[in-house]
């Protein structure tokens, strides 16, 4: 007999995502080397821009990581047509805001950099950057919304693929307009900016065409226009304590980089460099996780709490193993790695000096994330949301400002707060997953709907 192809299998879920993320790091890194090629101060740019980027990412991530979580519960359900609508609004909505954002950071960026701090002799980079890349923001949006949609359905090849080809294109186009190759002019920071929207762009038009063929019945352009309260109301029910939960990160890692912005350029720069290395040993905790928050959901929706349960266990073990590897080797290797980014001596003793903490940090980050995503996905949003904001706003931002900037610890001490609340977080989401709140609660519903319908066929006895 023929095995029946699961797509929601963990494994068939996760090597999509690896690929995805590991050559999406892979091209980030050798970004982030052409750029050094630019100056420190344009690395110490691009990271704080980014931390800025991922704020504002939060406001379109709330409607599309609820609706992503949906879209497996129902198709697990065996509903469809409930999945179909809840993308389609997904992806529209999480547009519209896209082009809030764009606006505001084309518009804003010098009030944008004040409030951040940043010092007088970074601005003119900060302008160029943050207003064209920026500006872009819209087409991000509509990648991340496309790319959620369509991973729920189980589909984790296609955004892989279209991932990997947009950033490939971003790559090369960097090489030529940064360093002005093959008669193109020489362009810097702008030229990284233009490279981006223009492989973004490319990306949007592929996904979009994944996305509407991704449910049994075709998704036509006037179908865009479809909103169902009903449905909407329920993606925003789970997906505000999510979207709360990311501001609050990005908001304490951009708080963090404020800090170390206030530390100095050197600081920040070291920062940067440490977090594209850190990277490479999460990236396979990160797709286990994305993959592990499909797989309950789609497991919670078809019913079969039991088996949702094991498997989020079972993800975590691996990931844990993977990535406790992946941070020593990145301990033994890691002064060599520096060297690809800065020749500067201050730089690279910062980041040596935050090798050994690695260790520590990388597994309680995946600890975190994996039944932080588990317990997200079977609806239990509220509760990730306050122990999260909780955490991050005593220990990560507060106690970073206390130890990194008035103890004067610098950013060792700001480090040593990051991974205390890693490790907070991670040992309050396995205490909550190890309960089943939520998955005990789903059996009794069901169990007294079975009763319910039993009860006219009793009578009839």
């Amino acid at each position: 007999m023929k095995k029946v192809y699961n797509r929601y299998g963990l494994w068939t879920l996760t090597w999509p995502i690896f690929i995805e993320v590991f050559l999406q790091t892979l091209l980030g890194t050798v970004d982030t080397i052409m750029v050094s090629r630019i100056s420190d101060d344009a690395v110490a740019v691009v990271g704080l821009a980014g931390q800025l980027f991922g704020a504002m990412t939060t406001l379109f991530m709330t409607i599309a990581s609820g609706a992503g979580i949906l879209i497996a519960q129902r198709i697990g359900a065996k509903r469809g047509e409930d999945a179909r609508t809840i993308a389609i609004m997904g992806v529209t909505v999480s547009m519209v805001i896209g082009i809030g954002i764009s606006i505001l950071l084309f518009t804003q960026p010098r009030a944008l950099a004040r409030m951040l701090h940043l010092s007088d002799d970074l601005l003119p980079l900060w302008d160029v950057y943050v207003s064209y890349f920026g500006g872009g923001m819209f087409l991000a949006a509509l990648i991340a919304a496309l790319s959620t949609v369509i991973r729920n359905t189980g589909n984790t090849k296609a955004p892989m693929y279209i991932g990997i080809g947009m950033n490939v294109i971003h790559i090369a186009m960097n090489y030529v307009l940064i360093f002005g190759m093959f008669g193109f002019p020489e362009w810097g920071l702008y030229g990284v900016a233009v490279s981006g929207n223009i492989s973004r762009i490319l990306a949007v038009v592929l996904l979009f065409y994944v996305f509407i063929h991704s449910f049994e019945r075709k998704i036509q352009l006037a179908d865009l226009r479809i909103f169902n309260p009903k449905l909407f109301k329920e993606i925003i029910k789970i997906g505000w304590p999510l979207g709360m939960n990311m501001s609050g990160w990005v908001c304490s890692q951009l708080a963090i980089y404020t800090f170390l912005a206030m530390l100095g350029a050197k600081e920040l720069a070291a920062r940067t460099y440490m977090n594209t290395m850190e990277s490479f040993c999460f990236m396979l905790g990160y797709a286990f996780a994305l993959a592990i928050q499909i797989q309950v959901a789609h497991l919670y929706g078809a019913a079969k709490t039991k088996e949702a349960y094991r498997s989020a266990f079972r993800a975590l073990y691996i990931s844990l193993g993977v990535v406790t590897a992946n941070a020593v080797l990145l301990f033994l290797l890691g002064k060599h790695l520096l060297g690809l980014f800065t020749t500067d001596p201050v730089i690279l003793s910062l980041g040596q000096s935050l090798l050994v903490l690695n260790l520590i940090l990388q597994p309680a980050k995946v600890l975190n994330m994996a039944l932080n995503n588990a317990l997200n996905a079977v609806g239990d949003t509220r509760y990730t949301m306050v122990t999260a904001l909780a955490s991050m706003s005593i220990i990560a931002t507060g106690c970073s400002y206390w130890f990194g900037i008035h103890a004067g610890w610098g950013l060792i001490g700001i480090y040593c707060c990051m991974i205390a609340d890693e490790l907070v977080r991670g040992l309050l989401v396995l205490q909550r997953w190890r309960g089943q709140k939520y998955l005990r609660k789903a059996d009794e519903v069901r169990s007294h709907k079975v009763k319910e319908a039993d009860l006219p066929i009793i009578a009839a006895h």
